[in-house]
């Protein structure tokens, strides 16, 4: 790269082509990723407040051979957001696109620009009694842009599917600074490549994503949680079976919960209230929605009495009211809260053939005893096989203390979750944390449509340069 943002005829150029206030000095929050493993720099903090002006930071940058790194909300955990080498980019925040542009609720569309909270879009969708569906624990920071470009999961995949799957169109601004007016709301258009779906998961590394129409659901009459005890993950998967033949499709969420992960929530959020005492090994959490007509507390109810009567599940919590509701996914919801102050040698979001789970979490424990007598927190969305399996300090020592044996651990999981079939990042993306286990695990036919597809839309490599794809 010829210059970079620091450059002051570059930023005097910026400053000359934008209103006042756009460009600023980036603050510490920009240059953080939750995790504390990267930080990030930037020459110049953009903040556009119309995608012309995303356009024109993005067009100059390409010119001046900058690179861009685009910002959302600043929560993802693979380090997309940050750059901590090579030249100062210019750091693109949409932190100001945060219109809701249009709700159409006979079409089931809403029209969001890419720095809208993801929170914010639910509420949107709620006030024309409609659903927005993606429901994740950072939705209160996270930005639908982000959500979008790290085509993000949560906890209703298995019924919604992932934030892809939500998506109609998008309009963006290529590495060229061309915008691409694509917000279609149309549920066919079968006119050759699709780009929207290119740019959703390409992490900001094919261009910025700068708004976007959303397919939304209708709010179901009836919604359900419940917190069945399981004897183990086999059981768990024979409960999720019966759940969907006894519900079908209104399961919205089912998540699988280990023992480890509630004595973490009693060691470091005492607040957190628990159903069962003392902590159960495994434990499922139900959520269904239900058309009018059809009462979910029943289901659930029919449910665990099919469930026990099967010897799949030993005892129960059905919410008998909202507040319930939200108490049992408040332990959930939790669960990370209380990983990070335990603080974890290594941190892995993967997923497997969900047939396959219970033998990854047996082989799993036996290939981390290998390397220490660690303490393992296996939990997550079971219904779509996403596990996030960390791997903890014994009790008394920090991560530190293990800071040598972190990159052991992380190969020894995720050779073997190759060796299930399965993925090394199931929802939270590549960043740069990860390039190196793309080369690794990857095909190699598909890198190297990636890198040409890469090549033919950046060939200047602007476009958040050393995140999926490492830099060369």
């Amino acid at each position: 790269m010829s210059l970079n943002p620091a450059d002051p005829a570059f930023a005097a150029r910026l400053s000359a082509l934008l209103p006042e206030g756009v460009l600023r000095q980036p603050e510490p929050r920009h240059l953080e990723e939750p995790r504390g493993r990267y930080r990030g720099q930037a020459g110049v903090l953009a903040l556009p407040h119309t995608v012309e002006q995303a356009a024109t930071l993005v067009r100059e940058a390409n010119a001046a051979r900058v690179p861009v790194v685009p910002y959302g909300g600043g929560t993802g955990l693979v380090g997309g957001q940050v750059m901590p080498d090579g030249p100062a980019p210019l750091l693109l925040s949409l932190e100001r696109m945060t219109a809701i542009r249009a709700v159409h609720p006979q079409e089931n569309v809403i029209i969001a620009e890419a720095g809208a909270i993801l929170a914010d879009v639910q509420a949107a969708a709620q006030a024309a009694v409609r659903l927005f569906p993606l429901s994740l624990a950072a939705e209160g920071s996270a930005r639908i842009g982000g959500n979008l470009a790290t085509n993000a999961g949560g906890v209703n995949v298995l019924r919604y599917g992932n934030a892809r799957d939500l998506c109609l169109g998008l309009e963006a601004v290529l590495p060229s600074g061309e915008v691409w007016h694509g917000l279609s709301r149309l549920r066919k258009d079968n006119t050759g490549y699709d780009l929207k779906n290119l740019l959703i998961g390409a992490e900001g590394t094919l261009g910025v994503i700068t708004a976007a129409a959303l397919k939304l659901s209708p709010i179901p009459a009836g919604q359900g949680t419940a917190l069945f005890t399981v004897k183990d993950p086999e059981a768990a998967i024979a409960l999720l079976a019966l759940a969907r033949d006894q519900a079908g499709e209104a399961v919205s969420a089912f998540e699988l919960i280990h023992r480890q992960g509630l004595e973490f929530l009693a060691e470091t959020q005492p607040q957190v209230r628990q159903p069962f005492a003392p902590a159960p090994e495994w434990s499922a959490l139900i959520d269904v929605g239900l058309p009018r007509g059809l009462d979910p507390e029943t289901a659930l109810a029919e449910l665990f009495e099919a469930a026990e009567q099967a010897g799949l599940a030993q005892d129960g919590v059905i919410a008998q009211s909202e507040a319930q509701r939200q108490a049992l996914w408040s332990l959930r919801e939790h669960i990370p809260v209380a990983n990070k102050a335990i603080g974890a040698i290594s941190s892995h979001d993967i997923s497997v053939p969900i047939s396959e789970i219970p033998a990854f979490i047996k082989r799993g424990h036996e290939v981390v005893e290998r390397l220490g007598a660690f303490r393992i927190n296996c939990f997550g969305h079971l219904g779509d096989g996403n596990l996030h399996y960390n791997v903890f300090p014994p009790k008394g020592r920090g991560r530190e203390d293990f800071d040598h044996l972190r990159g052991a651990v992380k190969e020894a999981v995720h050779d073997l979750v190759h060796t299930f079939g399965g993925s090394f990042s199931a929802e939270h993306g590549v960043g740069r944390m990860k390039t190196s286990d793309l080369e690794r695990y990857g095909d190699p036919v598909k890198l190297a449509a990636m890198r040409a597809i890469k090549q033919a839309l950046d060939p200047n490599g602007i476009m958040n340069p050393g995140a999926v794809l490492r830099a060369v």
